[in-house]
């Protein structure tokens, strides 16, 4: 391909910039527009690349690709705007507010079988992540026997006067802000859950969204995954750890923008005959994330190839935003106040809710 897709950023705040230093990296894209309420109008930047206030105004621009970076609300319906105009897209989790919002722009995606969508599940990327996978498929530390994941932060950023706090905008809190990423990871290494248990709960920061979600889940295979989703965990956690048959894999820390969750990790250790356990550990430090790059590479390599896209497609949004809500509506009280609908998850089953017990507040 001799002439550059012509890309159009939809949301030029943090992620929108970060996301254009590598859009305008690869070979096969150029940057030529951008929008952000922030701009007041429109215009253009000294190195000539245009501006909008309005998404509107961003998709009368001659562009083949379009970069999605606004708030959950907006996300699925300037997506579909994208796809109709015949644009390959690219949005960033959570892919909107419901499962009712993916199957909307499933359907318009399943009308345009020729143009790519991909979501930015960008955990995917890290080299942590991709080890762990490799080790897992080879098969040399056995199959696994179950999972624990822990993704924590102090608050939802901003927590206070934000959209991200108001259900009607943002959804959902911390699980789908931050832990749907290790939602979509359990699902990358075990497949599909058939039943969940929860305890969701916005007792702390007292929002209109969750500030703690807990869950238990129960694979096809009957391997168990545990995660706690925080947005109290005043020091900043990443944690995945991987039992297997033969040994273990935990991921420690993660490489971010903020440097927040330490240094990246992966431990790798074989299971031994000792009472004690394991003696030997082999540690992985990563100092380098090249996520963000490998994932845009992966989305022009697919358009200029028309190539599947590998990670983050629009059935795997479904399908992880099918398990954040079954972990919502798993929590009776929860469910309950929030008037959550069961969404069925990917394989036809229904989420087995908790029958416990406990207050939540309002």
């Amino acid at each position: 391909m001799k002439q550059k897709l012509k890309v159009g950023i939809a949301g030029y705040g943090l992620i929108g910039k970060r996301r254009r230093v590598h859009i305008d990296l690869n070979p096969h894209m150029q940057t030529v527009a951008v929008c952000d309420r922030t701009f007041g109008g429109s215009g253009r930047m000294p190195d000539g690349v245009r501006y909008h206030a309005d998404y509107r105004e961003l998709l009368r621009e001659d562009m083949d690709v379009l970069f999605i970076s606004l708030p959950n609300y907006l996300a699925p319906d300037v997506t579909i705007a994208g796809l109709r105009k015949g644009l390959h897209v690219f949005c960033e989790k959570p892919p909107g507010r419901t499962v009712e919002d993916v199957k909307r722009v499933l359907a318009v995606k399943e009308k345009h079988p020729d143009l790519k969508l991909k979501y930015g599940f960008n955990h995917r990327y890290h080299d942590s992540v991709r080890e762990a996978l490799r080790i897992l498929k080879s098969g040399r530390l056995g199959d696994i026997v179950n999972v624990r994941g822990i993704y924590g932060k102090s608050k939802v950023t901003p927590f206070e006067a934000s959209w991200r706090s108001e259900r009607k905008y943002a959804g959902g809190g911390i699980l789908l802000d931050q832990g749907i990423h290790m939602v979509d990871l359990m699902r990358l290494f075990c497949g599909e859950f058939v039943d969940v248990k929860s305890f969701v709960s916005n007792s702390y920061w007292k929002c209109d969204v969750e500030d703690n979600a807990y869950a238990v889940m129960r694979d096809s295979k009957g391997r168990v995954a545990m995660l706690h989703s925080s947005a109290t965990q005043w020091q900043h956690k990443f944690s995945l750890e991987i039992s297997l048959s033969e040994g273990y894999l935990e991921l420690q820390g993660l490489l971010t923008g903020t440097k927040s969750y330490g240094e990246e990790k992966l431990v790798i250790g074989r299971r031994s005959s000792s009472a004690t356990g394991t003696e030997r550990e082999e540690i992985i430090t990563y100092i380098e994330d090249n996520s963000w790059k490998d994932e845009i590479d992966e989305f022009a390599t697919a358009i200029v190839g028309s190539r599947p896209i590998l990670n983050g497609s629009v059935d795997d949004a479904l399908e992880t935003m099918r398990l954040v809500y079954a972990i919502y509506w798993s929590d009776p009280e929860w469910r309950r106040a929030h008037h959550i609908r069961n969404p069925r998850l990917g394989n036809g089953s229904n989420a087995k809710g908790s029958s416990a017990k406990r207050k939540t507040s309002k």
